[in-house]
């Protein structure tokens, strides 16, 4: 199709939040609410793509302002005029004006980007994401509720929380105290003893404790430990390869295929904890779980209290590529409202897969309007 980039917007939105989240914390502890940017993406042909950059400044460098003001001052003007079929010049242009870091400069504003770009694309197609890539997937996700404990006495009303809303399986945020967090999973696992226990440490134990930690999660039938160590620390990945204890998942450490080949290189990790929003979308997203399939690695399917067409882009990467365990898309737990025509709804612990064009989800411009932050 000989389309062209025509414009390229942001709109900032920030989803009102339910019960306490750590990486929705604004400075001092204050409640800040989900910030988000909704980009817009018109082709010259009329036709519009949406998507959705997702900051959490506790958990990444990138904050809403810095988002914003890099796609309009500095990815929007390189996009202009550009086929937007054409990956490798739009890849390149986005990379060449907004430097690589380790590897991809500021992925989570260039996140917001791809959606957008996949979305229009994918319009102009009219075909969703299993189309696009001849994939049969399903149509349903189970999901996992997040247990972000600050004491062992919410630990019951928390589980009994998701129990209510249909959830079977559970992610617990562990580290650094090791004490604590065997507790918090022997009662998560008493509670729910049928369910699949998840526990991300968000790169939270030094190494002596990571190497404590995993025999003894093991134990209590924790089946595995994502991000135990900060992401720099690659002996101690090894030294938890080493042991065995459990199979160790990256988080953080990896926002492209340049790193994730050379950790499966050095034999550092036995799987992956995916997240559109971490790695520059879902174009990247998905190289990643199939480079993780290619090595016979297992891969887990996360993200970053995502909403709307953050959560739409995930669920249809997900629902493409056959994810069987549940899901840590925790955003429906914790937000309120949606900038959506019809809003993604949990039944029964599940969420249903977008099946439309694109990213399979309409905006409601009207409300996207009234939500602007």
């Amino acid at each position: 199709m000989k389309v062209t980039i025509a414009s390229v917007e942001t709109f900032p939105v920030t989803y009102p939040t339910v019960g306490w989240f750590k990486f929705l914390e604004g400075p001092r502890g204050r409640a800040a609410g989900r910030a988000s940017v909704v980009v817009k993406i018109t082709a010259d042909n009329g036709i519009a793509g949406w998507g959705q950059s997702v900051p959490a400044h506790r958990w990444s460098y990138e904050t809403p302002e810095t988002v914003q003001t890099t796609i309009q001052h500095y990815l929007a003007p390189e996009l202009i005029g550009l086929d937007p079929f054409d990956e490798a010049a739009l890849r390149a242009a986005m990379n060449r004006i907004i430097a690589p870091s380790f590897s991809t400069g500021q992925p989570i504003a260039k996140a917001g980007v791809d959606l957008a770009l996949f979305d229009l694309t994918g319009r102009l197609l009219d075909q969703n994401a299993a189309q696009r890539w001849g994939k049969t997937g399903r149509t349903r996700l189970t999901l996992s509720w997040t247990v972000n404990a600050r004491s062992l006495d919410e630990v019951e009303r928390v589980v009994h929380e998701g129990q209510a809303r249909g959830y079977r399986h559970f992610n617990v945020k562990v580290a650094p105290d090791l004490q604590f967090d065997l507790e918090l999973c022997r009662l998560v696992k008493q509670l729910a003893p049928e369910g699949f226990l998840w526990a991300d440490a968000n790169g939270g134990y030094d190494e002596a404790t990571a190497l404590a930690a995993a025999p003894r999660l093991a134990d209590l039938g924790v089946p595995v430990l994502e991000q135990p160590l900060p992401a720099a620390q690659l002996t101690g990945y090894r030294a938890l390869k080493r042991q065995g204890a459990l199979p160790i998942l990256m988080d953080e450490g990896v926002v492209s295929c340049v790193e994730l080949e050379e950790f499966i290189k050095l034999g550092l990790l036995d799987g992956l904890a995916v997240k559109v929003a971490r790695c520059g979308g879902i174009t990247e997203a998905r190289r990643q779980i199939e480079r993780i399939q290619d090595a016979g690695l297992m891969w887990l399917g996360s993200g970053l209290t995502d909403p709307d067409l953050s959560l739409a882009a995930t669920l249809a990467l997900y629902g493409a590529y056959d994810l069987s365990t549940p899901a840590a898309l925790n955003g429906p737990q914790f937000l309120k409202h949606s900038v959506l025509q019809s809003p993604l709804t949990v039944t029964q612990g599940e969420l249903a897969v977008p099946s439309g064009p694109g990213l399979g989800v309409t905006v409601d411009e009207a409300r996207l309007e009234k939500n602007l932050r």
